[in-house]
């Protein structure tokens, strides 16, 4: 009497559907994960401008307004994305006045996530674009918690 060792076709088809299980359940979460680690880079990022404001300011007396065709901007020192360069980055950075103040007052930073200069394909439909000004009031577009 010779047993054959080996799977079964049940055996295999059983394994698979487990497996897509766990992979169905695994798969949102890591998503989830990813959109929460780039809206972390992108807060970094208005962090850093807006303390990169703070410095222009002392200097000048006055916030700076920028946008990412802005070259006197990034000659300042400002960046318009939110990773390590352009090409990897998810959000798009610009400043402007704070609405009904004056720019020599008070300065609103924005991120926007996947615009056509940065990683398009990266959407947050939770937050969408972050804010952050110089009185220290940080927003989104969205209705979820978007900051700690």
């Amino acid at each position: 009497m010779s047993m054959k060792s080996g799977f079964t076709l049940i055996e295999m088809m059983v394994v698979l559907v487990i497996l897509a299980i766990l992979a169905s359940v695994a798969y949102p979460n890591y998503a989830k994960h990813v959109v929460r680690t780039r809206r972390t880079e992108g807060q970094i990022a208005l962090i850093e401008a807006m303390q990169q404001q703070e410095r222009y300011r002392q200097q000048y007396n006055t916030y700076a307004a920028f946008t990412a065709g802005d070259g006197d901007a990034q000659a300042a020192g400002f960046r318009w994305w939110s990773g390590a360069s352009a090409a990897v980055s998810v959000y798009e950075l610009d400043a402007h006045a704070c609405p009904g103040q004056a720019l020599a007052d008070c300065v609103e930073v924005r991120a926007t996530p996947g615009t056509a200069r940065v990683d398009r394909r990266f959407q947050d439909p939770e937050c969408g674009a972050l804010t952050l000004d110089s009185l220290g009031t940080h927003g989104a577009e969205g209705t979820g918690r978007c900051w700690p």
